[in-house]
């Protein structure tokens, strides 16, 4: 008689990307841009977009004191396009430090608004995301978005919903949810035509002035 059938283990469930994160900024060890790229491989892509484009995506005027963040999100948003499976960073980029006294407030806010999303969220429609057409399309979404923010008129708050979208849809990227990757595109759609609109309202109005 023959032995006891090899089983093959079950595949162990991956953490909550709230949890992740968490560990990672308690950890403490490498909490840079670099740190970020080299711990998260592919999935940090999304995750740099969270955080570049975090901050503009608050409802808060910056005054263009974020368009160093949009540039760099364009930067990377072009490497994903180019097929990359891990993120090239300038070294003053990659040394920048996300867990900084400064910005504990924004990652605490952030975490909440992931813990949020993951307990509203499931997996929908699963089989869109990671491959390379559908990577290459994540990554003109979220350079069309940071290039709206950037682009949008200092304290006019234009800026918001084109980077809100960005972040949204990277979140739907990192949870591998459909539902909340189309809200994205769509917040980000909204904000892109309305700064489209408010924009040529103003030159209509110069032109009407001369």
């Amino acid at each position: 008689m023959g032995g006891p059938t090899a089983t093959r283990p079950p595949d162990r469930p991956r953490a909550a990307l709230g949890d992740e994160l968490e560990a990672w900024l308690r950890a403490g060890k490498d909490t840079t841009l670099g740190g970020l790229a080299q711990l998260f491989g592919p999935r940090s892509f999304a995750l740099v977009f969270v955080l570049l484009l975090g901050v503009p995506a608050l409802p808060l005027p910056t005054g263009g004191a974020t368009h160093v963040f949009e540039i760099a999100a364009v930067v990377v948003a072009a490497q994903l396009v180019a097929g990359r499976d891990h993120i090239w960073l300038p070294r003053r980029w990659a040394r920048v430090d996300i867990a900084a006294p400064h910005r504990r407030r924004f990652l605490h806010a952030l975490l909440r608004l992931v813990r949020r999303l993951e307990r509203l969220s499931r997996p929908r429609l699963r089989f869109l995301f990671h491959h390379r057409l559908s990577d290459a399309a994540f990554g003109c979404l979220a350079a069309t978005g940071a290039m709206a923010a950037f682009v949008a008129p200092p304290f006019s708050g234009l800026d918001t919903l084109p980077a809100l979208g960005v972040v949204l849809l990277s979140l739907g990227v990192l949870l591998e949810d459909a539902a909340i990757a189309v809200l994205g595109v769509v917040v980000g759609a909204v904000g892109v035509a309305l700064e489209v609109a408010l924009g040529a309202a103003l030159l209509r109005a110069i032109a009407a002035m001369l």
